[in-house]
């Protein structure tokens, strides 16, 4: 993917220096105590305890040049999303808000709850931020065997189109849903849900290469790659040795291509409705 040269994105927040753990400090007598202190050597201690209520603290954090050329590429994909949506809200005379995007390390504290770098990055609509911590850039190439920087970004698009989708109210209507189904059925929509996700990237894609001419040879077989690598019947199989259809949530690897290749080729809104009976 050609990036270098363009615009980061100004919603990045960083946060591998901070700790996402639960507070070191209980409540009560020894927090009072603390406070105390703090006061009676001239400090903050609103600072202190809004440090502990959010339950992070600031840390020393070492990055490698490698670590800190792919925050760049993130930040710049993420620029390039911005660009691509504000064009197409603007087109129906809507506006475009933009997304934030947390960089994290190991754990971390969102609107959506705790999580750890083992649930892969996300998307909280709760915040309206994406969270990913980066060592999943390497866990898409030893894990997965999804190689090149055009996966990730592919990732990057798939979280940015959930934010879409709430921009739109699509993800308001399908919770909603799936508190009066089954979990069976409440999985099967949760499907339909990622795979217009995975078409929006693709839409993304179409847009941004022709805009600032990002794509290089290979670029789109390395998504394809990756979203066959994250398809439920590739990552059971891989994980428990056995597919089980009705507890798919994202989508078969031959699902998730297809629309992100959809999304790709036709690069219209119209041909992404997921939800349509027969489209899944």
């Amino acid at each position: 993917m050609r990036w270098t040269g363009r615009r980061g994105s100004s919603n990045v927040e960083d946060r591998r220096g901070m700790s996402g753990g639960k507070m070191a400090l209980g409540g009560g007598l020894g927090t009072i105590v603390i406070v105390l202190i703090v006061w009676l050597m001239g400090g903050d201690p609103g600072q202190m305890l809004g440090g502990l209520e959010s339950g992070q603290t600031e840390q020393t954090v070492e990055t490698s040049a490698e670590e800190d050329q792919m925050a760049q590429f993130v930040s710049v994909v993420l620029a390039d999303t911005e660009e691509v949506w504000k064009m197409i809200f603007e087109q129906s005379g809507q506006t475009y808000r933009e997304p934030k995007l947390v960089l994290f390390r190991d754990q971390v504290q969102s609107a959506c709850g705790y999580a750890s770098a083992a649930s892969g990055p996300f998307y909280c609509s709760g915040d309206e931020k994406i969270y990913i911590d980066l060592s999943f850039c390497d866990v898409l190439k030893t894990r997965f065997g999804a190689q090149g920087d055009f996966a990730v970004a592919y990732v990057i698009a798939h979280e940015v189109g959930h934010h879409v989708q709430k921009l739109l109210g699509i993800l308001e209507e399908v919770q909603a849903q799936r508190a009066r189904l089954s979990q069976t059925e409440a999985n099967a929509l949760t499907v339909k849900l990622e795979l217009q996700a995975d078409f929006l990237a693709g839409l993304w894609a179409h847009h941004a290469d022709r805009m600032m001419d990002i794509l290089e040879t290979g670029d789109i077989e390395e998504a394809l790659r990756a979203a066959a690598a994250v398809g439920d019947d590739n990552i059971q199989l891989k994980s428990q040795g056995r597919i089980v259809p009705d507890d798919f949530t994202h989508g078969t690897s031959e699902q998730r291509m297809s629309w992100f290749r959809k999304g790709w080729e036709t690069g219209d809104l119209a041909q992404g409705d997921t939800f349509r009976r027969g489209a899944v």
